[in-house]
C-alpha cells in the first residue's frame, strides 16, 4: 500500500530510536552520553563484548562500527523483528499513537483474515493452559514436573495439555461461534474421512504455542503422552500463518537475548530450547521437526554471525549436523558461519544441565568446533587411508564439497585447512614412525677425529647431511613455486629434520595453489625473515647451479628429483645399518654378513656420487680431510662387525 506524504516524517519525529533500540540492547554507561542522544551498545546484529554500535538519538541514525549496520528505527524493527516493511511502520505506529492510514480493500482484508486466524490461535492457547490445569491434566502436570519445568517455566512457554477426546478443542471453539472452516483453516482440526464431524489434530498431547517473531501464535507443537504413538511429536500443518521451513522455536526471545551478547544456540527441539533457557542460555532457538533450511540459516545470520548447532552426540545427531554442512556451504560468506557442539551421548541439553550444572553446558559451547572440523570428520571417521585410491577418493569428496562454496576467499581458506588437516592424518606420523630407531642401545659411530670437527658436516654426521640436502630441495621449490604441486608426495614424505624447514615445508604445501609473490610472502611470515635468503646461507645451498640461474625451470626440477633421490636412499641404508647392528647382540650369522657386506657396498657408492657433486659439500679446505675420515671409520666399523665373535 501507498503512504500518505509526509506519514514517515511524522512518525519518525514521534517516535524515539534510543527506545526502540533500548529494548533490544543494554547501553554502555560509561560510554553514552543520554543528555546528548549519543548512545553505545554491543551491536545486536553480531555477537561482541564492546560497545561498538552507535545511537544518534537527535538524527535518528545507528551505526556499527564493527559489522557495519546501519539505518533507523524502520530498518532496525525489520532486522530486529524478521518483519516486512509495512509491518515495521505498523509496530512503530502502534508505539507511537499514530492512525495507520486506511488500506485499499483487498489488503485490508487479507490484514483482516490473518487477525482474525490469530485470534482464533490464541483461544487455542488459553484453552490448552486451562487443561493443564484441570484433572484432565494431572498425568501432563506429572511429567513436565519431571522433565523440570516449573510453574514459572510453563508460564512462560505457555505449556498446555491437549485431551485425549476426538473433539474437545472442536466442541470448544464451535461453541464460541467460530466458524468450522477457520477451526481446520488454522490446522487445529481436521476434516473426517468417514464424512462425520472434524476431529482434533491434537489429542493426548503436552502442548507448545509456536510464536512468530512479534509473539504472535501462529502454530502448535505436541509431545505424545502416550508412549504407543505413532508420532513423538507433532507440529501443526501448514497453514495461512504457518510455514515451518520459515519458523524457528523461541526466536523472538531469543533475538533479544543474542543482541545482549548470548551466544545464538541452535537445539534439537522445544524441551532442549526450554531447557537451555531455564538454564540461563536464553538465546535458544529449534527448528520444527525437519532439517534446517536455508531460509532458516539466513534467519539465524540475520540475528548472530556464528550459531552454535548445539546436537545429541549420537550417530542420529551427527547426521543431523552433517545434513546441516550440505546446506550451510553454499550459502557461507566471509564472517557468516556455524560452530558445532555436540553433546555426550544419551544426554540432552537439560540432562546435561540437571546432572553437570551450567557450567558444563557453557564449557561445551565455548569449545564449538568450526564447521570444518565436522566436514573433515564425516569424511575421515572410521575410515582407512592405506591405499592411493582411497587417498585419491578422499581427496575427490573433499574438493567436490569445498567447491560449493561461492565466496572464492572462503573457498581457499577451507582448502589449506583440509590440507593442513590431510597432512596431519597422512603424513606426519607414518614418516616419524618408520624412520624412528627401534632400540634405544642402537649403534653409535665412532666421533670423528679432532683435526675435522671443525667440519660441519663430520660433527654432524649424517643428520646434517641430510639437513643440507632438505635446504637445497626447499630453495629450489622456493625458487621454482610451479613445481611444488609436481613434487607434492615427496616432499610430504621429506622427514626435515630442521624445525625451520619442516615448518616451511608445511607452509609451501598449503599454499602449492597460490601465486608464487603469495608463496614466497607466506614463506617469509614462515621463517620470520626472507626465506630464501635464510636457506642460502650455508654456501654449499647459495652455488646450487638451479640458484645460481633463477628461472630455469627444467634445472631445478633435475636438481629436486635428485636431492629426493639421495634423500630416500640414504634414510634405507641407514635404517639397513641400524637394523644390522641391533642384531649384533644375538649369534651372527651369514645373513648379517652379507646385509653388511650390502651395505658397506651401498656406502661406497653413495660416496661415489658424493664426490661427483663435491662442491656441494666442501664446506671449507678440508673437504677431501672429511671424506677420508668417514670412509676410514666406516670401513673400520665394517671390519669390527664382521670379525667380532658371537656373545654367549
Amino acid at each position: 500500500m501507498s503512504l500518505p506524504p509526509n506519514f514517515l516524517d511524522d512518525l519518525r519525529n514521534r517516535i524515539s530510536l534510543s527506545q526502540v533500540v533500548g529494548r533490544k540492547v543494554l547501553w554502555d554507561t560509561r560510554k553514552s552520553n543520554q543528555a546528548k542522544g549519543d548512545l553505545w551498545a554491543p551491536c545486536p546484529f553480531h555477537q561482541e563484548k564492546s560497545a561498538s554500535f552507535h545511537v544518534d538519538d537527535r538524527k535518528g541514525y545507528y551505526y556499527c562500527f564493527g559489522c557495519h549496520a546501519k539505518g533507523d528505527a524502520i530498518s532496525f524493527v525489520r532486522e530486529t523483528e524478521n518483519v516486512g516493511f509495512m509491518e515495521a511502520i505498523e509496530i512503530l505506529a502502534a508505539e507511537a499513537g499514530m492512525q495507520m492510514p486506511a488500506r485499499d480493500p483487498k489488503a485490508q482484508e487479507k490484514a483482516d483474515h490473518r487477525s482474525e486466524l490469530i485470534e482464533i490461535m490464541e483461544k487455542a492457547v488459553r484453552f490448552f493452559r486451562l487443561q493443564l490445569s484441570s484433572s484432565v491434566g494431572a498425568a501432563a502436570r506429572d511429567y513436565v514436573a519431571r522433565r523440570g519445568m516449573d510453574e514459572a517455566t510453563q508460564d512462560r512457554f505457555d505449556i498446555g495439555f491437549a485431551p485425549p477426546g476426538w473433539q474437545t478443542m472442536w466442541d470448544h471453539l464451535t461453541g464460541q461461534g467460530i466458524a468450522a472452516e477457520r477451526i481446520i483453516e488454522v490446522g487445529l482440526a481436521k476434516p473426517s474421512q468417514k464424512g462425520g464431524k472434524p476431529y482434533d489434530t491434537f489429542r493426548n498431547r503436552i502442548m507448545f504455542p509456536i510464536r512468530d517473531p512479534r509473539g504472535r501464535t501462529i502454530a502448535f507443537g505436541g509431545r505424545a503422552m502416550d508412549p504407543d504413538d505413532n508420532a513423538k511429536y507433532l507440529n501443526s500443518p501448514e497453514t495461512p500463518l504457518f510455514d515451518k521451513s520459515r519458523t524457528l522455536y523461541n526466536q523472538g526471545p531469543a533475538r533479544e537475548a543474542a543482541g545482549k551478547g548470548q551466544p545464538l544456540i541452535v537445539a534439537e527441539g522445544y524441551m532442549d530450547v526450554i531447557a537451555l533457557a531455564s538454564g540461563g542460555f536464553e538465546a535458544a532457538v529449534a527448528p520444527l521437526g525437519t532439517a534446517v533450511t536455508e531460509t532458516q540459516l539466513q534467519m539465524l545470520w540475520r540475528i548472530t554471525d556464528e550459531p552454535i548447532m548445539a546436537l545429541d552426540g549420537d550417530k542420529a545427531g551427527l547426521n543431523a549436523a552433517y545434513r546441516v554442512i550440505d546446506t550451510a556451504l553454499p550459502l557461507l560468506e566471509a564472517g557468516k558461519s556455524l560452530r558445532f557442539v555436540l553433546l555426550p551421548e544419551g544426554k540432552d541439553p537439560d540432562d546435561l544441565i540437571r546432572s553437570e550444572g551450567r557450567d558444563a553446558m557453557r564449557a561445551l559451547l565455548d569449545a564449538a568446533q568450526p564447521m570444518v572440523q565436522l566436514l573433515w570428520r564425516r569424511e575421515t571417521e572410521g575410515r582407512v587411508f592405506d591405499s592411493p585410491e582411497r587417498k585419491a577418493a578422499l581427496d575427490k569428496t573433499l574438493r567436490e564439497r569445498i567447491r560449493t562454496i561461492q565466496d572464492p576467499s572462503l573457498r581457499s581458506h577451507y582448502g589449506e585447512e583440509i590440507k593442513q588437516l590431510r597432512w596431519e592424518l597422512f603424513r606426519a606420523p607414518s614418516r616419524k614412525d618408520r624412520t624412528a630407531p627401534r632400540k634405544s642401545n642402537a649403534f653409535t659411530p665412532p666421533k670423528p677425529a679432532e683435526g675435522t670437527r671443525a667440519s660441519l658436516l663430520v660433527a654432524g654426521g649424517q643428520d646434517v647431511e641430510r639437513r643440507l640436502r632438505e635446504a637445497v630441495i626447499l630453495a629450489a621449490l622456493l625458487s621454482t613455486p610451479d613445481l611444488i604441486a609436481e613434487f607434492e608426495a615427496q616432499i610430504e614424505d621429506m622427514p626435515c629434520l630442521d624445525p625451520d624447514h619442516a615448518a616451511l615445508r608445511a607452509c609451501l604445501l598449503r599454499h602449492a595453489e597460490d601465486a608464487p609473490e603469495a608463496i614466497r610472502e607466506a614463506a617469509d611470515a614462515t621463517l620470520g625473515e626472507p626465506a630464501l635468503e635464510k636457506l642460502c646461507r650455508a654456501r654449499h645451498v647459495a652455488i646450487t647451479p638451479c640458484l645460481r640461474n633463477p628461472g630455469d625451470r627444467e634445472l631445478a626440477r633435475l636438481t629436486i628429483a635428485e636431492e629426493l633421490a639421495k634423500l630416500e636412499a640414504g634414510m634405507g641404508l641407514d635404517a639397513e645399518i641400524a637394523e644390522a647392528t641391533e642384531d649384533l647382540f644375538g649369534p651372527a650369522d651369514e645373513t648379517l654378513t652379507w646385509r653388511l657386506g650390502q651395505a658397506a657396498a651401498a656406502r661406497q657408492s653413495a660416496q661415489r656420487a658424493q664426490s661427483e657433486d663435491k662442491a656441494e659439500y666442501d664446506l671449507g679446505p678440508n673437504g677431501a680431510a672429511i671424506n677420508r675420515e668417514e670412509r676410514s671409520a666406516f670401513a673400520a666399523l665394517m671390519e669390527t662387525i664382521r670379525f667380532e665373535k658371537p656373545r654367549s
